[in-house]
């Protein structure tokens, strides 16, 4: 009598996830298995399609999320989108599809919520009376310049709001997409109102591909910093994360980032909470099976000895011989290519933008559109 086999986990082409892995909130377990007509192509799956991307709607009832993290740059955050179509494997917002009932693997990477409506209420909120005006770091999630961008355009919207209204923000992105946005950014950039960050996680097209599937390649995003630097909007460059002995180009990519304008920088290193750290080891077995045990050893050696550890001294950084490493790493190269000295510590820096001049009531009229 044949016993059942179970089917093994595959690379898909584009994607970073290869499995719809189950979420933190699941009350069923699920495993595939061969059922005998594997071989049979006279049968069409839907599971051996490739995964398409859906877009769903849903209006947004806030706009802006406040943090308390004492990790943090900022403390009011903006997203657009729910769920991110570049599909990085290591994304720490992947688990927040959980809530959703939806598949922090596949599915958060297939399965984008959009918020239509999300430019009309952040007017709201800027509006409102006791509302103090501070930076708003966009897409602190996931990617607000994600391919869906080009056609809905809501950060572009949101974007709007902040010029009217001379409201300073950030944002960090791995989309070339950004660029269509200077005649926005360039006018606030002579205000001293923006800041764009560029993360360049290494320089290995090869490893990039596999890492950050539908994110733009990594000599496009140099590209990008040279473009915004050539136009005058401030720009750095984020070599996150720092994955041991998967990533091992930091000093390049800081090289390189600043000779294309790049003036600040900063780092993490990998984070895997919740159902990240199931999803970055099936990737591992998948791409890395030979030192698979090896970076988790190290992910250990940085956490406390687990895959994870949340405390808010150690998230970004991690803690350890290994964690003081990579920052040694980082502190010698950033200073060594020119970053500015005091974005070359520990996290990045606050800058001094300009609060002084937000105005909300030019939005007056345009509210009651809304």
């Amino acid at each position: 009598m044949q016993t059942e086999q179970r089917i093994p986990i595959q690379f898909i082409k584009g994607r970073g996830s290869a499995s719809h892995i189950q979420h933190r909130f699941s009350l069923d377990q699920r495993e595939q298995f061969d059922d005998g007509w594997e071989g049979d192509d006279s049968l069409v799956s839907a599971d051996k399609l490739p995964p398409k991307t859906e877009i769903r709607f849903e209006n947004a009832k806030s706009a802006l999320t406040k943090n308390d993290s004492p990790d943090l740059p900022f403390r009011l955050t903006l997203n657009p989108y729910r769920g991110c179509e570049h599909g990085c494997i290591y994304c720490f917002a992947r688990p927040t599809h959980s809530y959703l009932g939806l598949s922090p693997g596949l599915d958060f990477e297939t399965k984008i919520i959009a918020k239509p409506n999300i430019h009309e209420v952040l007017a709201k909120e800027l509006q409102n009376k006791s509302y103090q005006p501070q930076v708003i770091n966009v897409g602190g999630a996931t990617d607000c310049y994600q391919p869906c961008e080009r056609e809905l355009k809501l950060t572009r919207a949101c974007i709007e709001v902040f010029a009217k209204t001379n409201h300073p923000f950030t944002l960090v992105t791995k989309s070339s997409l950004v660029e269509r946005d200077l005649d926005l950014l360039v006018p606030m950039a002579q205000k001293n109102l923006v800041a764009i960050y560029v993360t360049i996680t290494t320089l290995d097209v090869h490893l990039a591909r596999i890492l950050e599937p539908r994110a733009a390649a990594p000599h496009r995003r140099l590209r990008v910093i040279e473009t915004l630097a050539k136009a005058g909007v401030p720009v750095g460059v984020s070599v996150s994360p720092q994955i041991p002995f998967i990533n091992d180009d930091m000093e390049q990519v800081l090289e390189a980032a600043y000779q294309a304008g790049a003036r600040r920088a900063f780092y993490t290193v990998l984070r895997l909470p919740w159902e990240v750290a199931p999803l970055f080891k099936e990737w591992l077995s998948l791409h890395y099976p030979d030192r698979a045990e090896r970076v988790m050893a190290r992910v250990a050696d940085m956490r406390g000895g687990k895959d994870y550890d949340a405390d808010f001294a150690s998230r970004m950084k991690g803690s350890g011989l290994w964690a003081d490493l990579i920052k040694q790493r980082f502190q010698k190269a950033a200073l060594r290519y020119g970053f500015a000295p005091a974005l070359s510590g520990e996290t990045r820096a606050s800058l001094d933008f300009n609060c002084a001049d937000f105005d909300a009531s030019v939005l007056g009229k345009q509210a009651r559109l809304f």
